[in-house]
């Protein structure tokens, strides 16, 4: 992330670009839900109208087994002892990777309206048709609560899938009573069957993760997480000006979903001592005391916020070459957590932090102690924590999307090590991984899927750069060694939030663009995404928070017009 408000020269893609300290995330987050009620003309909590048939197969789940029903990553399962009615519900374990998505898909006719209920139970449970709209709840005080919608299906539609899911880190949820009612006979579906033997499915044992002491109120300012599933993620100056003058904790707008403090740094650039210091009075001279900025942080969380302290950053070198660092490093970031009472941390490694040594060259087995001992590190981190424990990433596109190219040193030398160097922190942890964002800025050219170089400066650019993300790509071309594609619910698109931000700025029209081409495969330009939509497209991410206080806040704005509306 860049500190110096004036953007450097554009690199070459033959090394990365010099890494300014100031970097803005940004997630992209979705239409409130009480926007998006009125605007559908959704029913909360009322139900559906009288109709011809139902087109929901197991409903009840009182088959005592999930079948027609699939879940997310083997999230769900059906459980006795928690139903609305009867004897069974279905239980979604939701977790700080998975939103525990269960859904089902059913034949309908074209330009029909249906109507579709469930009863639900947990902290932010979500009932919806997939492409198209959908309601929430953030909590229903540990009974059920009836959420209700109703669609209208397009011209030439046939099929639907209506889905529930529950939130990132907010532990189980439970939805029971499923229906989906519409005109005309439903087409035949799947009976349920249950195995012989199969016995139900014991209620979930694990503790679910700390929620939000706050009660969302759903209003046009939604608080996270935003109906959806979208979210916008922006870099904090906590630590420094940097020309976009200092913010308040308790000032930043309720658009931010996730808030990373910039920056932890190392006390030397292999101690692995990471310290968070905020920005001197003499620099910031609005600079809130260390009880008014914890106590904001706890007001952001108790919203739904999930606020994270960032490491590294431009100047923040980070070199984990020995054990005893890499014990380090755990030992002085659960301090910072625990000092201020965080939800994780954002990995902000720039620079010459990460680089393979020769002969590492595969990214699923990497042997560089760099990179062995970070991975070892943040596991360490999560563990200690558990299921609830945030851990997002910000690399640039030099240690991730050239690795398409070129990866470490090659395998006969002569290459820049530090080329891919981000792909096997990723891959190993993928499953532990709230969010990654890389910056899509500050880049030099970039060859995408399309064996074509996209640069900065449109929304090809970000289409092209999150479609490899979305899709996979074989490393350094192997075809046999290929860095498999992360759920769009985990992947956002990093971008500068102002001209003085960062190189690649890009107008509120070109980043809708990008959005609209990637979730819906409309209004693409010379790209079009080869993973198909992604309407779970995680959001945005941008440096920083101060510099779209600075513009306006035109960044989140858009945000939450585009999404939020």
């Amino acid at each position: 992330m860049r500190r110096t408000p004036v953007p450097a020269p554009v690199p070459s893609v033959g090394a990365p670009p010099v890494r300014r300290r100031p970097r803005t995330l940004l997630a992209a987050g979705t239409a409130s839900a009480v926007a998006a009620a009125t605007a559908a003309g959704l029913t909360l909590g009322l139900a559906p109208a009288a109709s011809a048939g139902e087109f929901l197969a197991n409903g009840g789940f009182e088959s005592g087994a999930l079948n027609p029903w699939s879940c997310s990553g083997g999230t769900g399962s059906v459980v006795s002892g928690q139903s609305h009615g009867g004897g069974y519900a279905l239980a979604g374990a939701a977790s700080a990777g998975d939103t525990a998505q269960c859904s089902q898909t059913v034949t309908v006719a074209p330009n029909t309206t249906y109507s579709l209920s469930a009863w639900v139970k947990g902290s932010y449970v979500y009932l919806g048709v997939s492409g198209g709209t959908s309601t929430w709840t953030p909590g229903t005080g540990g009974g059920y609560q009836k959420l209700a919608l109703s669609f209208t299906t397009g011209a030439t539609q046939t099929s639907a899938t209506v889905y529930t899911h529950g939130w990132y880190g907010q532990g189980t949820y439970y939805a029971d009573d499923l229906s989906l009612d519409g005109p005309g006979a439903p087409s035949p579906t799947p009976t349920p069957t249950v195995s012989p033997t199969a016995t139900p499915t014991a209620t979930p044992t694990g503790t679910p993760t700390p929620t939000p002491t706050g009660t969302p109120t759903g209003t046009a300012s939604p608080t996270a997480p935003p109906a959806g599933g979208h979210s916008l993620v922006g870099y904090l100056h906590a630590g420094f000006a940097n020309g976009a003058g200092y913010t308040r904790m308790a000032d930043v707008p309720d658009s931010w979903d996730f808030i990373d403090l910039s920056f932890g740094e190392p006390t030397s650039v292999t101690s692995g001592d990471i310290r968070f210091n905020r920005c001197p009075a003499t620099e910031c001279p609005a600079v809130e005391s260390d009880a008014d900025f914890k106590a904001a942080i706890a007001a952001k969380r108790a919203k739904g916020k999930k606020v994270l302290i960032s490491i590294g950053g431009q100047n923040g070198q980070v070199q984990l070459t020995t054990t005893a660092a890499r014990d380090a490093f755990v030992s002085s970031v659960s301090a910072i957590i625990d000092k201020w009472g965080l939800d994780g941390l954002d990995i902000d490694f720039e620079g010459h932090s990460l680089s393979l040594q020769t002969g590492d060259t595969d990214f699923k087995n990497p042997t560089s102690p760099v990179v062995v001992n970070l991975i070892s590190a943040l596991k360490t981190l999560k563990a200690r924590y558990g299921p609830g424990f945030v851990l997002t990433m910000a690399p640039e596109t030099f240690f991730v999307q050239l690795g398409y190219q070129y990866y470490g040193s090659g395998p006969w030398g002569g290459q820049d090590p530090r080329a891919g160097a981000y792909l096997p922190v990723i891959h190993a942890l993928r499953d532990d991984l709230t969010l990654l964002h890389v910056q899509d800025y500050n880049s030099g050219s970039i060859m995408g899927l399309d064996n074509q170089y996209h640069s900065m400066g449109g929304a090809d650019f970000h289409v092209a750069m999150t479609d490899m993300l979305l899709k996979g790509f074989p490393v350094a071309g192997n075809t046999a060694n290929v860095f498999p594609p992360l759920p769009a619910g985990k992947v956002a698109i990093g971008m500068p939030a102002t001209t003085n931000a960062g190189n690649g700025y890009v107008a509120p029209a070109e980043v809708n663009k990008a959005l609209d081409c990637l979730t819906r495969l409309t209004n693409c330009g010379t790209y079009v995404p080869k993973a198909g939509a992604q309407p779970d497209l995680r959001g945005l991410m941008t440096w920083s928070v101060n510099w779209d206080q600075y513009g306006g806040r035109e960044f989140s704005k858009n945000f939450d017009g585009y999404f939020r509306r």
